[in-house]
């Protein structure tokens, strides 16, 4: 791998893709600091059936707080780890009212004072929120980058850290989600569809797959009159 490959894999990911965009619906800060809370170990598809639930009720940190730990648990439970979540989601409510005047916070110390949110999460809210160049490493992209040879790092620190040195700095506004989207639907993690990847002829993983086999096809009815006799 080296630079002008990187250039040409962010080059066709763009061109396939210009304005990539979080599969989390929200409609402000607050809302998408919310449903990344509650994406974890969640798909999200199925946050996003839980906020549909309660953003209608509560969508602002005084609403939520007003709300209770209790009804929104209750609201959100069809999530994993849903009252931790909850517990989490008060809390940070708590610190925004207090702190933030309930608006939320644009830089990373302060993202990351609250409860529940962690580097990744911060670096999410900063990209699609408020539009800065981070990258936020979850399982795709750490997978991504090591099997691709983007930017291989033994954990999601060193990754975070090649590709924001890596990826040429007019795409890195979107890489992250170029990079998420792709492990999530084409490098998937046990069987990559390395015959249908846009990116194939650049990538460095060895163990290209082919394309499977179609399926048989399977005769129903009388067997021919020739094969029979």
């Amino acid at each position: 791998m080296n630079d002008e490959k990187r250039a040409e894999i962010f080059r066709r990911f763009a061109l396939a893709e210009p304005e990539p965009k979080t599969e989390l619906e929200y409609s402000t800060p607050f809302e998408l600091l919310a449903a990344v809370l509650m994406s974890a170990q969640a798909t999200d598809a199925g946050v996003n059936l839980a906020t549909r639930r309660l953003f209608p009720l509560a969508n602002t940190p005084q609403a939520m707080l007003d709300l209770g730990e209790e009804r929104l648990a209750e609201t959100i439970r069809t999530i994993g780890l849903y009252r931790a979540k909850a517990k989490h989601l008060i809390q940070a409510c708590r610190l925004l009212v207090d702190e933030h005047d309930g608006a939320v916070p644009a830089d990373r110390e302060s993202l990351e004072r609250l409860p529940g949110v962690g580097r990744k999460t911060a670096n999410v809210i900063l990209n699609v929120a408020f539009g800065q160049p981070t990258m936020a490493v979850d399982t795709h992209i750490f997978r991504v980058a090591n099997r691709t040879g983007i930017a291989p790092g033994k954990d999601v620190l060193a990754v975070e850290k090649k590709l924001l040195r890596k990826v040429p700095a007019r795409y890195l506004q979107h890489a992250h989600h170029w990079l998420i989207l792709h492990g999530r639907y084409v490098c998937k993690a046990r069987r990559p569809e390395c015959w249908r990847c846009p990116i194939a002829d650049l990538c460095d993983y060895r163990d290209k797959t082919p394309e499977p086999a179609p399926p048989r096809r399977v005769r129903i009815g009388p067997p021919d009159r020739e094969t029979a006799a």
